[in-house]
């Protein structure tokens, strides 16, 4: 009988049993919170794990964290990754492809939430830039390696604050539109949403299934930029009647390691996940769960592909 989940399933009870040797999962944002988590439970699992991390030494430290509960055949390793850099995006991916391994999973995990107004080094808007753009062309440049390892997926970490807002395409940076984080935030989110869905169109028939992923409510090292106004905006919004409660970490990453290596990839690919299933669409603004429309909507994620890559200078075979 297959086993149900839900919200409060940990990481430790989806992967109960399951042997994840000789499977190489890619991990950004690995060094704290969630990407920590994730990197544990699979390295316990027997998984090889790449974790990336903008500190590196903050990196190794997550990492002996989890190789100290590693089962056998898993390894951990850390590679230095500022999705906040282009540069820095680039040479971690071309080092990967240059050693030519495969990637099984790969787990787009890192982010920054609500950060004040500011640019990347390559000039886009802080949580547009990092969120999306960054992990647009990791992901993109590592799609031979994921190949390479087939049946694969791709989780893309997205939140309930895509519903804060659709992606602006005319106007991704704020250069005309007056800046607010939450709005900010909630096209990043809504552009990680729409990036899998558009990678799983282009992969789907070579075996690899992408999908978006939201954690829930989590305190983590997410929240480091909110200030006292958008952290009230925030607690306002968790403690309103009807509101989830917050999960602890192994509760928050145990959706990404359902949808990575537990669910039917044809029930994942192309979806938005949540609380170890897949939601459904809702047009209700003051839902706490389920996903709008314009997160999953097909056109506009070709669209969206086709401005990143012009807002990159880098293009990607279909």
């Amino acid at each position: 009988m297959a086993r149900s989940f839900s919200r409060e399933t940990t990481t430790n009870e989806l992967l109960e049993g399951v042997n994840l040797a000789g499977r190489r999962v890619l991990i950004t944002g690995g060094s704290a919170g969630l990407g920590a988590e994730t990197a544990r439970a699979l390295a316990a699992a027997g998984a090889h794990v790449i974790l990336t991390a903008r500190d590196p030494a903050k990196g190794e430290r997550a990492a002996e964290a989890a190789r100290a509960g590693a089962g056998r055949g898993a390894k951990v390793e850390v590679r230095a990754l500022d999705l906040e850099s282009l540069a820095s995006v680039r040479a971690c991916a071309d080092r990967l492809l240059a050693e030519g391994e495969p990637l099984h999973v790969l787990i787009a995990n890192a982010g920054v939430m609500a950060a004040p107004q500011g640019k990347t080094k390559d000039g886009f808007e802080t949580q547009f830039g990092t969120n999306h753009l960054g992990h647009f062309v990791l992901v993109s440049r590592l799609v031979p390696l994921i190949l390479r390892g087939a049946p694969g997926r791709i989780v893309s970490l997205s939140s309930s604050g895509h519903r804060f807002s659709d992606v602006d395409l005319d106007d991704p940076s704020f250069e005309r539109t007056p800046y607010d984080p939450w709005l900010a935030y909630g096209r990043s989110k809504t552009a990680n949403a729409l990036f899998a869905v558009e990678l799983d169109r282009r992969l789907a028939a070579r075996g690899v299934r992408a999908c978006a992923v939201h954690p829930g409510g989590i305190r983590t090292e997410l929240g480091r930029h909110l200030t006292p106004a958008t952290m009230q905006q925030l607690v306002a919004r968790m403690t309103r009647p009807g509101a989830p409660a917050f999960k602890s970490v192994e509760q928050g990453a145990a959706t990404t390691i359902w949808a990575g290596f537990i669910a039917d990839p044809a029930e994942i690919g192309g979806r938005y996940c949540e609380d170890c299933g897949v939601a459904t669409v809702t047009t209700d603004p003051e839902a706490m769960s389920g996903v709008r429309a314009w997160a999953l909507d097909p056109a506009r994620a070709q669209a969206l592909w086709r401005r990143s890559e012009e807002l990159v200078g880098e293009s990607f075979a279909p």
